[in-house]
């Protein structure tokens, strides 16, 4: 992308991010069988979804400026790239039921999709999906950690950087560095 981003969003991503940690720990709490509760975290999910994201009183309340067409597009492609990761990761352990390896690659996934939200939210979602790699890559080094203590540190990021991205953040722009060319 050669255009100038701006980053005028933040907020909204951010009480998306605390929204979806809070149902995480939710889902891990009821998680039984399923080690996190895959019906409480869908329940969660697309309620979060519609409140914040298809929220437009919300999303103009959080708005700190325009969106380009361009990061819209990104915007699905983005969501369209988290479920294909997801199928790829975490869908060859469905038949089985291993519920580990699916959490674990649910986790991946939406780690590499964050990389995505670059575009959309700034460098924060870099950090945010490096730090969030770190914890699916240690569930899946360190089988003896369980499930729901990776999730926690993973919905405790989430947490963290969206109360960051809600209270603190400003909107920020991304100017593409020019080259100049010699005569």
């Amino acid at each position: 992308m050669k255009e100038t981003l701006e980053f005028n969003h933040k907020k909204q991503c951010g009480l998306w991010l605390i929204l979806i940690g809070i149902v995480l720990i939710i889902a891990v709490i009821f998680g039984g069988k399923f080690l996190v509760n895959p019906f409480v975290f869908l329940i969660g999910y697309y309620a979060c979804f519609f409140s914040v994201n298809a929220n437009k009183k919300v999303r103009e309340k959080l708005s700190q400026g325009a969106i380009s067409p361009k990061q819209i597009k990104m915007i699905y492609f983005s969501i369209a790239a988290l479920f294909l990761l997801m199928f790829c990761i975490a869908g060859p352990f469905i038949p089985g039921w291993h519920w580990r390896q699916i959490w674990l690659g649910v986790l991946m996934a939406t780690a590499i999709h964050f990389f995505l939200w670059f575009f959309i939210h700034g460098w924060s979602m870099v950090v945010l999906g490096i730090v969030c790699i770190v914890i699916a890559t240690t569930g899946y080094v360190f089988p003896n950690i369980s499930v729901s203590v990776i999730c926690i540190a993973d919905a405790a990021v989430k947490l963290i950087c969206g109360v960051y991205l809600l209270f603190f953040s400003r909107p920020s722009k991304r100017i593409p560095h020019v080259t100049k060319q010699r005569l």
